[in-house]
């Protein structure tokens, strides 16, 4: 009996130890510290390694198959979303810093994001620029921690301009090359993903710690996070008298002290001593002693605007040449006499940066793309593909035969005159005003707005969008 008391008494210790373990487990995971000790990682970060192991890496498996700027672009991808989950991991075990704070804790993810996006910028020549817009528009998604309500939605938003690209994508290469396609849908879906990851731990903002110390300025180089009371500073060092004697310097103070209140104590004859102004030296009464107000401050900011003078843009070099199968027409200024003339159906016309200008385009081919001009005009013949108009500024474009498509986006200003062979055109538009059409009638032309504004009611099954009237 007692041999099987003993062996009860054994297995309890057993019981209470493994209890004890699991509550310490428990506690860890919720993010918090057991015997001061920060025994684990938080369930945000978990699922948020969750990301990475899944989504992520497939897009990068992806991205390798492709190979070339792909794998550079999802390489810095990669590295942005490693520091956004230190980012996450600090905030498990700190509080919330001010303001100030935030924006240095933010700019190592915003460095990511610049560094992105100019990657774009810098291989604008590259076959895979679709791919490459596709990461560098939705790749400010990262910048959702910096949002207080709603940061899901604002992810949706930046995936929703990822998919504008990641089309032209599918559309180039789903019938010819299916690594292209599990690219598109590997980095789609991080940003998928990355939504409903923030619907269950942050829905309506970052969420920080409530009991850690404030987060630290850099989470690169974070303060100890241990509970543990900070050390006192050390004393100062002992106080330096410029005099030799001390007693010396202490009767100095206090005499001066004594002769300060010796004068308050003078009452009403302290302003005897106060000089007479004559009413010629009043501003308020001799207008001619008054100037501009603040005018040594004005004077002070003109000099420091204009001894800081800020540096002028860069201007690139023009440029008008054939690169393989593309038309590269870049940075133009006041050029009106732009003419591409050898032509082929398989080439396309790729129009960047060019302000002022107007270029004129011979022959069959198969699309045209202008990208950030202003106050540029286009004049072709035949186009089989699409005709694509983005990020510019008051565009005339002018068909001389047949375009199956034109698409408008992110445009402000555009006039398109039809020729009668491609009045029954598709004209698709987003994100742009002020954009107008003109019909061929007789030698004349007419106008016909495009509707900006529109109306959605809901009929009982779905949603039926239709332009007001003021819209025209």
């Amino acid at each position: 009996m007692e041999a099987l008391i003993e062996r009860l008494e054994q297995a309890v210790i057993r019981l209470e130890k493994v209890s004890m373990k699991m509550q310490a487990s428990n506690g860890m995971t919720n993010g918090d510290c057991v015997n001061g000790i920060d025994g684990g990682l938080s369930q945000c970060v978990e699922a948020f390694d969750l990301l990475l192991t899944g989504p992520v890496s497939d897009y990068l498996k992806n991205s390798r198959a492709i190979g070339d700027v792909v794998e550079k672009h999802a390489e810095m991808v990669s590295k942005a979303l490693q520091f956004q989950r230190i980012f996450l991991k600090m905030a498990t075990a700190h509080q919330e810093p001010a303001k100030a704070e935030m924006c240095d804790l933010l700019k190592p993810i915003s460095d990511h994001i610049q560094e992105i996006q100019n990657f774009r910028e810098r291989n604008r020549g590259s076959s895979l620029f679709n791919h490459l817009s596709a990461v560098s528009e939705s790749i400010s998604a990262l910048g959702w921690v910096a949002v207080n309500q709603k940061p899901g939605q604002y992810v949706k938003e930046m995936n929703d301009a990822a998919t504008f690209y990641t089309n032209r994508v599918l559309k180039d290469y789903k019938e010819t090359d299916r690594r292209h396609v599990e690219w598109v849908r590997s980095y789609l879906s991080i940003w998928t993903e990355l939504q409903s990851f923030i619907k269950l731990h942050h829905t309506a903002g970052l969420v920080w710690s409530k009991t850690g110390p404030i987060a630290p300025p850099s989470f690169l180089d974070p303060a100890p996070s241990a509970p543990c009371p900070i050390p006192p500073p050390p004393p100062g060092p002992p106080p330096v008298f410029t005099d030799d004697d001390p007693q010396s310097q202490t009767g100095s103070t206090e005499a001066q002290h004594s002769a300060l209140f010796a004068q308050l104590n003078r009452g009403m004859d302290i302003t005897k001593g106060l000089k007479h102004v004559s009413d010629d030296l009043k501003t308020h009464k001799n207008h001619s002693l008054r100037g501009p107000p603040n005018s040594s401050l004005a004077k002070s900011r003109n000099a420091g605007a204009g001894g800081a003078p800020r540096a002028a843009p860069q201007k690139r070099p023009p440029l008008l040449e054939l690169e393989g199968k593309k038309w590269r027409v870049e940075h133009f200024e006041q050029k009106h006499d732009l003419v591409i003339e050898e032509t082929e159906l398989k080439q396309v016309v790729y129009v960047f940066g060019c302000n002022n200008s107007t270029v004129q385009i011979k022959g069959k081919i198969n699309s045209i793309i202008i990208d950030n001009c202003k106050k540029l005009g286009l004049v072709f013949e035949n186009v089989v593909g699409i005709v694509e108009i983005i990020n510019s500024n008051s565009i005339q474009l002018q068909v001389l035969g047949k375009v199956p498509t034109i698409s408008i986006n992110k445009t402000e200003g555009c006039q398109v005159y039809l020729s009668k062979d491609s009045i029954n055109c598709d004209i698709v538009s987003a994100k742009s005003s002020e954009m107008n059409i003109l019909i061929p009638e007789g030698d004349d032309y007419k106008e016909f707005p495009v509707p900006e504004q529109f109306k959605t009611l809901w009929d009982g099954s779905r949603l039926v969008t239709e332009p007001t009237e003021i819209a025209g």
